[in-house]
């Protein structure tokens, strides 16, 4: 068995790495720390996880309590990871960050879109992204690990075959993408309380969202991204529009998906429309592509939950690599339904 710690694991995307790694054949969950809930049984605060932690309570981070660990997951805020994974790295086999202090290469971009200045260029270098999809060979044995963002995972594994492939332009493309709540993490905010998201659906971070620069990243092209909040727990629905470079027919572009994507475990490629609902619970993202002759445009779409390949199901799937584990262990590609 490996020895796990997760590090803010009283947050939504904490209460997933423990569900997943309840049921993971080789994770043992010898630490939960999460400062604001410290002394608080995991079970009080998540009653579904009753049954896998009885006992489990939340501690105070310690860093003297990593030593040793075969994986540390940090469910922290991007500034509190910044400070806090150089005092992990070396110390434990593998930091997986599920902020974005070491997901963007360029520098730069840090003050503009984060706010902060980047200090550490060497520990970013060294950063493998998390997307196994992409970058499995450079996750072999890693590190340190910048888990994806959610809205990026969906819109990337839409996109990316059609950029590779050069069917579409790398210029003016459009990601119109929904979340639900839980994609803002725990927190005490009008923005997200019951009575301000149920029976709504709004735009934010117009223009400035700070998953664009990641996603001009990993997609290699120029995009506008428009984040929307859905009245929903779980998922990201991701349209994605873009004008091609020829006249692609829609069974065309189905097929460099199939084609791109065949061999990957949690990728679906659908003839029909993906929707959140069936990759609920689930590491699957469900993805499709039309072409519309009337308009000359393409339209990609992809699925999945916010919090498992969004986040904590992305995490253990990359750790999993990193670790020469079976890529699949303690993950299903099958939703919740009905």
């Amino acid at each position: 068995m490996l020895r796990i710690g997760i590090v803010g694991a009283s947050g939504f995307t904490g209460a997933e790495l423990l569900r997943l790694a309840a049921q993971h054949p080789q994770f043992d969950v010898v630490l939960a720390t999460a400062d604001t809930q410290a002394g608080a049984a995991a079970a009080s605060l998540y009653p579904g996880l009753a049954g896998a932690y009885p006992g489990l309570v939340f501690e105070t981070f310690d860093p003297d309590r990593v030593d040793g660990l075969d994986v540390v997951f940090l469910g922290l805020p991007h500034e509190a990871s910044l400070a806090l994974a150089p005092q992990l790295v070396g110390r434990v086999g593998c930091v997986v960050d599920l902020s974005a202090a070491y997901r963007l290469k360029d520098t730069a971009k840090y003050p503009e879109y984060y706010g902060f200045e980047h200090d550490q260029p060497a520990l970013l270098a060294e950063a493998v992204y998390g997307l196994p999809e992409l970058h499995r060979t450079e996750l072999k044995g890693a590190r340190l690990i910048a888990t994806p963002g959610c809205y990026v995972t969906a819109a990337t594994l839409a996109l990316r075959p059609l950029v590779e492939s050069g069917v579409i332009e790398t210029r003016g493309v459009i990601v119109d993408a929904a979340s639900g709540v839980t994609g803002a993490g725990r927190k005490a905010d009008h923005a997200y309380s019951f009575t301000t998201v149920d029976e709504n659906f709004v735009a934010y971070g117009l223009l400035t969202h700070r998953h664009t620069p990641e996603m001009e990243q990993e997609i290699g092209a120029q995009l506008l991204f428009t984040p929307h909040l859905a009245p929903m727990n779980r998922g990201i629905l991701a349209t994605c529009y873009a004008r091609p470079a020829g006249e692609p027919t829609t069974a065309e572009l189905l097929d460099m998906l199939r084609e791109r994507w065949r061999d990957e475990p949690f990728i679906v490629v659908t003839d029909g429309s993906p929707s959140t609902k069936a990759t609920l619970g689930s590491n699957a993202v469900h993805v499709t592509a039309r072409y519309d002759p009337r308009t000359g445009t393409v339209v990609a779409i992809a699925a999945l939950d916010n919090l498992a390949k969004g986040a904590s199901g992305g995490a253990v799937q990359a750790a999993n690599v990193a670790l020469g584990l079976e890529e699949t262990a303690g993950l299903t590609k099958v939703g919740v339904a009905p």
